[in-house]
């Protein structure tokens, strides 16, 4: 019998690139400027949410608004020029993946980062030429925990219906996009959330290195 093709659709802050409490950080400091406060603490456990729910879950100020959208171009600029050019890949972010193409995996990305985010952020986590097809905020109208951005980063893959597909992510929410999406969800630790809240995941490993290092338990050789 011929083995199933294999796709594993990562997400990229908190799994690739060590980036949830700097997001957090840039949430609240934004807000404080239109001089609403909120707790670093409460906005690190939103962070894997795409900004339409995000912001209404830790303000209930609508994302669509007129002073949501300041509010989201205003955290957006302070992000990436106070933050960005100072993250650091994951251990292990390329040499994974590295290993997954030898094995011949394909591989996708389905992120609520904005695509000129997401374009920066695989670069910072030195992976960009190792991935076939990305999704980003803009390509889809709802973000995680929906499953839309893992069902557009499979199809651009295109012909996968029959296909082994397994999404890693760090928060709780790529664990349910994942499961409204019908893929295996496997978790990581290296973005702070602990194992009973990754529940539902196939597998949790600590980091990409982690993956690396338990390949074949991945793969589910």
């Amino acid at each position: 019998m011929r083995a199933l093709a294999q796709v594993v659709v990562f997400d990229v802050d908190g799994t690739l690139v060590d980036s949830n409490d700097v997001h957090a950080r840039a949430w609240v400091e934004t807000l404080r400027t239109f001089g609403i406060e909120r707790d670093v603490a409460a906005a690190r456990r939103l962070v894997g949410m795409g900004g339409d729910k995000f912001l209404p879950a830790l303000t209930k100020i609508e994302a669509d608004s007129d002073l949501g959208r300041q509010i989201t171009a205003r955290r957006g600029e302070h992000f990436r020029s106070h933050y960005l050019p100072n993250l650091r890949p994951l251990p292990g972010s390329r040499a994974l993946l590295e290993a997954l193409r030898a094995r011949g995996v394909r591989l996708a990305v389905a992120s609520s980062s904005d695509e000129d985010d997401l374009d920066r952020l695989l670069e910072v986590a030195e992976v960009a030429d190792l991935i076939e097809r990305r999704a980003s905020a803009g390509d889809a109208a709802r973000s995680k925990p929906d499953p839309d951005l893992i069902q557009v980063a499979l199809a651009r893959l295109g012909d996968v219906q029959d296909a082994d597909v397994s999404m890693v992510g760090d928060t709780p929410y790529d664990i349910e996009a994942a499961r409204k999406a019908k893929v295996r969800a496997i978790g990581v630790g290296c973005g702070g959330w602990s194992d009973a809240d990754l529940a539902g995941a196939a597998d949790i490993f600590d980091d990409p290195a982690d993956m690396l290092a338990n390949l074949d338990r991945l793969l589910r050789v």
